[in-house]
């Protein structure tokens, strides 16, 4: 990378935000320091810190922006009167009204929208993989003798390389921080031998006729600029070509010279060959592409991207939204209901839901194929909550009475009694308990319980992180001799406690206006409804209709049973349900956590998406045409 003489703007607009960082920084100390060294500091201190916060942790300037999100939890938990907790010494109104206001000048006034820094990033396993099979034409598999009634990872890169680990962001492909091992470097130069081996192998060989240097330089010339994703300088073919040609072994050379390039950082990792000036500019089209591609796809860029780069109009705005919507009807786009949701939906979580395999791939499958469905059908943003449209199978036919009775029976393989069968497109139209995501049987199944159930809601529909649950929470009491309690009564008793009462309140609505399902998924009030095998007789009292599914949220609304939290839900918290899909899919597409300068485009795409009811595939469009996924910030001590 060269870097080329900043810009003559830089200095003042460094000097402009050192002078309004100074200014919060004063603010801060003389207005917000002492209100928390008063009311927050003691509880929220030391090393084992109440709700996981510790105020005395981020209390410099950087420090504070970084955590932008904890201050605006505190600040509604102020504002409600839920902290500090009953029984401590209370800020006044105007203290309340002071850190409103220093938050908002702080963290929603003065925020000017910035692309983060330019960080070059390793392939996840996942587009590593993609990229391999979208250079090779072929998927490097491992040769096994699959049954229905097991699971078996074919791909030998995601068998061979160890999970990554979640990011920052919560999603495997954020991996800034993610180092390359000497493990994992001998593990991609098996990867790479096998590819290679198969390659060349006798029976891919097109014509059959002896490799000359000619067949050569055409391999290399066209397979290097697509493992490196851009133009390669002339003098490197030369390189390369010259080491080719004066080898011995033709063959054995141009293997050598493809590893080499399957093992530099070039191919390893995205950005490296980017080529910008130092400051705040937009990328070039080739890192566009390479960004769109593995946003969409988490594949390298096609040859039609390519091309687009090459002429130099792929930034152009109705190019770009062309090449969004082809890319969302490409079959690749199935990457964003496979990777992105399963990991932003914890989906992976079915898998211990049962032990046998076509159950457990029923139950997976359908909201993977849901969310496919809302990108590729182009659904509103809030159909994930209620939508007359669902995916279901012979397997899940039982959760949906009369309309699963609509499905087509599929053809049984001669010799194999239990066989995982494809989702068939169901419209819901007599099951009234069934609808969007949340009553999907393998989403309950996952979450056994009100606890669990309500957590999930929380945390993955409406984006609020809780902290760990004290370690000495204990378990729900059972019933003592001669109490009739229910389940929801006992837990009444159990989560009095005031640090307990702080969660729970959020927490307990969600979870208990889904008790009308039971641990499975089944409808429980259903006239059909028939308990598993393993609990027919014990859940007589759970089934009884005075099941109480009814609620009330913090913010006051009250409900009876799900159907009714359901309407609140796409109604008075439509907003924060889609600002939550927006944090999330913009996070994905950027590889990383969000930052406070990203609040801005998170702002102005949550409000074009709740006026007009938008659509997945608008949020795509949106988050492809934004100011973070276009532009970047380059430092005079990278690209040298």
């Amino acid at each position: 990378m060269r870097v080329r003489h900043p810009r003559s703007s830089s200095l003042a607009v460094c000097l402009v935000t050192l002078a309004t960082v100074n200014v919060m920084a004063d603010e801060f100390d003389a207005s917000i320091r002492p209100l928390l060294d008063a009311h927050c500091v003691r509880c929220h201190s030391g090393n084992d810190p109440s709700g996981e916060v510790n105020f005395e942790s981020i209390l410099t300037p950087q420090e504070i922006d970084d955590h932008y999100q904890t201050w605006a939890k505190a600040v509604n938990l102020l504002q409600f009167g839920k902290m500090p907790p009953e029984g401590e010494p209370q800020p006044s109104g105007k203290q309340r009204e002071l850190f409103r206001n220093w938050y908002d000048s702080r963290f929603v006034k003065n925020v000017s929208a910035r692309p983060a820094p330019f960080r070059p990033r390793r392939l996840s396993n996942t587009e590593y993989r993609n990229t391999l099979r979208s250079l090779f034409g072929f998927d490097l598999e491992i040769a096994v003798i699959e049954a229905e009634q097991t699971r078996t990872e074919k791909s030998l890169v995601l068998k061979l390389l160890q999970t990554d680990p979640p990011g920052k962001s919560g999603f495997r492909n954020d991996t800034n921080s993610s180092p390359l091992t000497t493990n994992l470097w001998d593990q991609y130069a098996f990867l790479t031998d096998r590819a290679l081996e198969e390659f060349f192998s006798e029976n891919r060989l097109r014509d059959g006729s002896t490799f000359g240097f000619p067949q050569a330089e055409q391999l290399v010339r066209e397979f290097i600029p697509r493992a490196w994703r851009r133009p390669v300088p002339a003098e490197r073919f030369a390189r390369i070509l010259e080491n080719i040609r004066t080898s011995e072994d033709l063959l054995s050379a141009t293997k050598m010279e493809l590893k080499v390039v399957l093992m530099s950082a070039e191919f390893l990792y995205r950005g490296l060959l980017f080529d910008g000036a130092q400051g705040q500019h937009a990328v070039d089209d080739y890192e566009l592409a390479e960004r769109l591609s593995y946003f969409i796809w988490a594949d390298m860029p096609d040859a039609e991207l390519f091309e687009l780069a090459a002429a130099g109009t792929l930034s152009q705005p109705e190019v770009l939204k062309t090449q969004v919507q082809r890319m969302l009807d490409s079959p690749k786009s199935i990457t964003l209901a496979e990777d992105f949701a399963v990991q932003w939906l914890a989906l992976d979580d079915i898998d211990r839901v049962s032990d046998e395999t076509p159950y457990v791939i029923a139950l997976k499958s359908q909201p993977i194929d849901f969310v496919d469905y809302l990108f590729r059908q182009d659904r509103p943003l809030i159909e994930i909550i209620a939508s007359k449209s669902t995916f279901a199978n012979s397997f899940t036919k039982k959760f949906y009475g009369e309309d699963g009775k609509r499905l087509k029976t599929p053809p049984k393989p001669k010799g194999i009694e239990v066989a995982a069968t494809p989702n068939q497109f169901l419209v819901l139209e007599q099951t009234p308990e069934r609808g969007g995501l949340l009553t999907m049987p393998g989403i309950l199944a996952m979450n056994r319980g009100p606890i669990l159930r309500g957590t999930w809601i929380l945390e993955r529909i409406l984006g609020e992180h809780l902290p760990d649950p004290p370690a000495n929470v204990g378990q729900v009491a059972e019933n003592r001799a001669g109490e009739q309690l229910t389940f929801r009564q006992r837990f009444e008793q159990h989560r009095s406690q005031k640090t307990c009462a702080l969660c729970h309140d959020k927490i307990d609505p969600l979870g208990f206006a889904l008790q009308g399902y039971d641990d499975q998924g089944g409808y429980l009030l259903s006239s059909s409804y028939v308990p598993p095998k393993k609990k027919r007789g014990s859940l007589a009292a759970e089934t009884a209709p005075s099941l109480d599914t009814s609620g009330k949220l913090p913010s006051g609304e009250e409900f009876n049973d799900f159907q009714e939290l359901q309407q609140i839900l796409i109604g008075t918290q439509r907003e924060p349900v889609i600002r939550n899909i927006v944090d999330r899919l913009l996070s994905y597409a950027l590889c990383r956590n969000l930052e406070i300068t990203d609040r801005p485009t998170v702002d102005d795409i949550v409000a074009k998406m709740t006026d007009h009811d938008g659509t997945y595939r608008e949020l795509v469009w949106e988050i492809a045409n934004s100011l973070p996924f276009r532009e970047t910030i380059l430092t005079d001590q990278q690209r040298q």
